[in-house]
């Protein structure tokens, strides 16, 4: 069974220079030089958007370690790409929203429309510490992210607007230009709280999950659906994490998950974990090893042979997935391999 092309293809941008705690150098360097290298061969590759995630501080490779700011990151990949979508992780805690809504409408127009947002209500209180900004509570942050959306929203779409919230005020606020893309960039969100689901569901376009079966997946795209039809809006997208890999064989795939899982628990990578718990509220439980790959990538089983993967993919379409979010170490040579594989075979070309 081969991979149909229906299903949007993304992938995450190595901005922490990798996505394994356990392997320090993944030959892909967070640096602007391999980062614009890897967004324009990705299109090329038949790549639909890339994830740029935001952290100021390395979750991956440790405290210390380079990252690269997502919103400069992107305002320069909207010049030198022409198709990607780019879908931009933004926290509200560490952006006065009239203020963001003036910078993204300007990268949607230098992308020429291809701008999404990805909302995150922030899990960690220690980066939020070193960089001076307040850290909320689990409800509360999400209290903050309705109205930030409402405040963002409102300068994006109305002539002069105003507002006066718990969070934020505004007077008068003129915003031109305008985004292209109307009524406004789509907005992506994820989370497993209830506070996170009924949010998402109300106030945002799509619904991004963490790694898991096409079981599970179906349960939670069910759910959603469900609390979208209850506010009277129209149908979401739906977007899935996964760490992917392509290999020829039974034995070379048991290798390379033996390198990616072999945990190295004295990692700088590691040193956030109980914090990162703490700071979440997960359906499930996941072990430290699980850890190893970021974003509970391995459960969406997308690992194997072209026909292994290409057969999960058709199961994640089939459950309701429009998107895929895809991580990769490393990350150019293995979405070569995965284009021909997977996205070039599904396609016919």
């Amino acid at each position: 069974m081969s991979a149909k092309k229906g299903i949007r293809y993304g992938y995450w941008m190595p901005v922490f220079g990798g996505w394994l705690r356990n392997v320090e150098d993944e030959q892909m360097e967070a640096s602007w030089e391999y980062t614009r290298k890897l967004a324009q061969r990705s299109e090329d590759l038949g790549f639909d958007l890339s994830l740029i995630a935001e952290l100021n501080l390395n979750d991956i490779k440790g405290t210390d370690a380079p990252s690269l700011d997502a919103w400069s990151t992107a305002a320069a990949l909207a010049a030198v790409t022409s198709t990607l979508e780019l879908m931009v992780a933004v926290r509200p805690t560490f952006h006065s929203p009239a203020l963001f809504a003036k910078q993204a409408a300007n990268i949607d127009r230098i992308s020429n429309g291809r701008l999404a947002l990805n909302v995150v209500s922030s899990w960690w209180e220690q980066e939020a510490l070193m960089y001076g900004v307040d850290f909320e509570r689990h409800d509360d942050r999400y209290g903050r992210t309705a109205e930030w959306l409402e405040v963002v929203n409102g300068a994006w779409t109305e002539k002069v607007y105003s507002h006066s919230g718990r969070y934020y005020k505004t007077e008068n606020t003129v915003l031109e230009p305008k985004p292209i893309r109307t009524p406004r960039p789509p907005i992506y969100a994820g989370g497993e709280s209830e506070a996170a689901k009924n949010l998402i569901a109300q106030r945002c376009d799509a619904y991004v999950m963490h790694g898991d079966s096409p079981q599970h997946v179906a349960t939670k795209i069910a759910d959603m659906r469900d609390r979208r039809d209850r506010f009277g809006l129209p149908p979401m997208q739906f977007g899935l994490a996964g760490y992917a890999f392509i290999r020829n064989t039974e034995n070379e795939v048991k290798r390379e998950l033996e390198r990616i899982t072999d945990v190295k628990q004295n990692a700088k990578g590691y040193e956030n974990y109980q914090q990162w718990l703490q700071g979440t509220q997960l359906e499930q439980t996941m072990s430290i090893q699980e850890y190893s790959v970021s974003n509970r990538g391995l459960r969406s089983g997308l690992i194997g042979t072209p026909e292994q993967v290409q057969d999960q993919i058709s199961r994640f379409e089939e459950a309701g997935v429009n998107l895929l979010l895809l991580q990769f170490s490393p990350q150019l040579e293995e979405m070569e391999r995965f284009s021909q594989s997977v996205i070039r075979a599904g396609t016919g070309q």
